[in-house]
């Protein structure tokens, strides 16, 4: 097993191996001091890993209820949240239980968001089930839905008590889900390290992803332990999101996460090679990996649409917005950019 120790508002553990879900009954025992745990899941995943959850959670003694909602980005709403919300106080939850996440990005955040808010602030465990929220999702403590204005503008900085990641879950992951997944590992690359890159291109990460992704998740500890509410150096983890985001929401969320981060990525890398910022072989090297990991690195929507969808980002304040810039192979820099040249920056990285 590997254990990744993260030191934010309070210290937890990332465990990484096979067979974990068993023992995520002993871990909530640990984490909860009530004995009702509520596991929240989406009908992907519920279907496969919900029964060998709760069975694990009876076997220490908790009462089990679970919560199970549509999967897919656009049930990560309001809509959804309350329904969650009302869950948990007709199932009687109080302030020493807890909530389990169990699935992938959306669950996790979802999750995250309600135990940060209900009675103030109750204790949860993430299960993540997919690459994608095991090395970025589920670490790091962001919680959030989306509104019709964008995605993750209402949320809460809360941090779980626990991150397991049962290596046995990428069994059943679709090839599509697991190179979502890759599209976050290629950034923690390409933000910080170039030696992991170079590693992502001689290898197949499918077939070992457990050493590549607590590199990945190591990565985002320490600048997690350094910029817990995201006001810094924490920003690099937003590589390729900005108009990745764009993309999403022009897509009406049936592009993928980790798809649109891919777009949004080598975007934002050809927008710098165009300003001098960073070399062309970057490019040709990141449109390469991509393309070994069966992502895209182009999309048909137009500068506009994307600049559009992109005024609401968390990241702008005021008149401008934090961008990631690659510089180098495995090195990237934040650029303040004023609000009225993210259109041209969007113009620049959609030149062939």
């Amino acid at each position: 097993m590997t254990t990744v120790t993260v030191q934010a508002s309070h210290t937890y553990d990332v465990k990484i191996a096979r067979g974990l879900l068993a023992s995520v009954g002993q871990e909530a025992a640990r984490a909860f001091r009530g004995r009702t745990a509520a596991v929240v899941s989406d009908t992907n995943v519920a279907p496969r890993y919900l029964e060998a959850v709760a069975d694990s959670l009876k076997g220490e003694g908790f009462r089990v209820c679970s919560f199970v909602f549509p999967a897919g980005e656009e049930h990560k709403n309001g809509s959804t949240y309350l329904n969650l919300l009302e869950f948990l106080a007709q199932e009687h939850i109080t302030r020493a239980d807890g909530l389990i996440a169990l699935g992938g990005g959306v669950v996790g955040d979802l999750t995250g968001f309600a135990a940060a808010t209900f009675l103030r602030g109750i204790p949860f465990v993430q299960l993540p089930t997919t690459l994608l929220a095991a090395v970025d999702a589920s670490v790091g403590g962001k919680t959030a839905i989306d509104l019709r204005g964008g995605k993750n503008l209402a949320g809460a900085f809360y941090q779980p008590k626990a991150v397991l990641w049962d290596l046995a879950t990428l069994a059943t992951l679709p090839a599509e889900t697991f190179a979502d997944g890759c599209a976050e590992v290629i950034k923690y690359g390409m933000i910080g390290d170039a030696a992991l890159l170079d590693k992502l291109e001689k290898i197949d990460l499918a077939a070992d992803p457990e050493e590549v992704a607590a590199r990945c998740i190591a990565q985002k500890r320490d600048l997690v332990e350094q910029d817990e509410f995201d006001t810094g150096a924490r920003q690099l983890l937003n590589l390729g999101h900005t108009i990745g985001h764009g993309v999403e929401a022009c897509s009406d969320y049936t592009i993928s996460h980790g798809k649109a981060v891919a777009i949004g990525m080598t975007l934002v890398t050809r927008a710098a090679v165009s300003f001098g910022l960073c070399p062309a072989a970057v490019l040709v090297r990141l449109t390469a990996l991509l393309e070994k990991y069966h992502l895209p690195t182009a999309t048909d929507y137009t500068a506009r649409e994307l600049y559009e969808k992109t005024l609401s980002d968390k990241k702008r304040a005021g008149d401008t917005i934090t961008l990631v810039v690659p510089v180098a192979w495995g090195r990237s820099r934040l650029e303040k950019v004023p609000v009225g040249d993210l259109l041209t920056w969007i113009e620049r990285g959609l030149a062939q």
